[in-house]
């Protein structure tokens, strides 16, 4: 895990010092939509706020330039199979790391808006975020390796997150309580 602190450390520091921040934009973004009539500023204004949050730090890791020729790897379980003989500590960075990278946006995406409030709706678009992120890295040649199991990996993040909180999800809130 040293290694982990020493490629990552400024980023893990920098998202410990965003706590506060993150605290006072969910009190004053919460404190906005109540003054405009939102009749539930503080739960949407908590989603928006940690899914930036728990999004950007990762974001910011794979989007970080590494030396090397990067690549495509498009046929699947590939990059997956190759992890059997990685020492554990490799395999727990690259397969937690990637299940992480979407989750708190599979976690909230459907308790901040109804319109993602299904399996469907969410993975879609964080399998398009994912894509994204991946289609970047190649495009930007940032010298990392543009997967598809990556691409799955980070589904399955987002689809373990959106399941763990099924039960908050806005559809158990009536209609007439959701902001537009």
């Amino acid at each position: 895990m040293g290694q982990v602190w020493r490629l990552w450390g400024h980023v893990i520091t920098a998202g410990a010092l965003c706590v506060p921040l993150a605290y006072l934009a969910v009190r004053l973004l919460a404190r906005r939509r109540a003054a405009r009539g939102h009749r539930a500023p503080l739960r949407t204004a908590t989603a928006d706020v940690i899914m930036v949050v728990g999004t950007v730090p990762w974001l910011w890791m794979i989007l970080t330039p590494r030396p090397g020729p990067g690549g495509v790897s498009v046929v699947p379980f590939q990059d997956l199979a190759l992890l059997a003989d990685a020492p554990l500590h490799t395999v727990f960075v690259q397969v937690g790391g990637n299940l992480l990278v979407f989750a708190a946006l599979g976690a909230l995406l459907p308790v901040r808006s109804a319109r993602f409030a299904s399996f469907a709706a969410v993975s879609a678009a964080g399998i398009a975020g994912s894509f994204t992120v991946e289609a970047l890295q190649y495009a930007l040649r940032l010298g990392r390796v543009s997967s598809f199991d990556d691409i799955l990996l980070n589904w399955v993040g987002i689809a373990l997150a959106a399941g763990i909180s099924r039960p908050w999800w806005i559809t158990r809130i009536p209609a007439r309580t959701v902001p537009q």
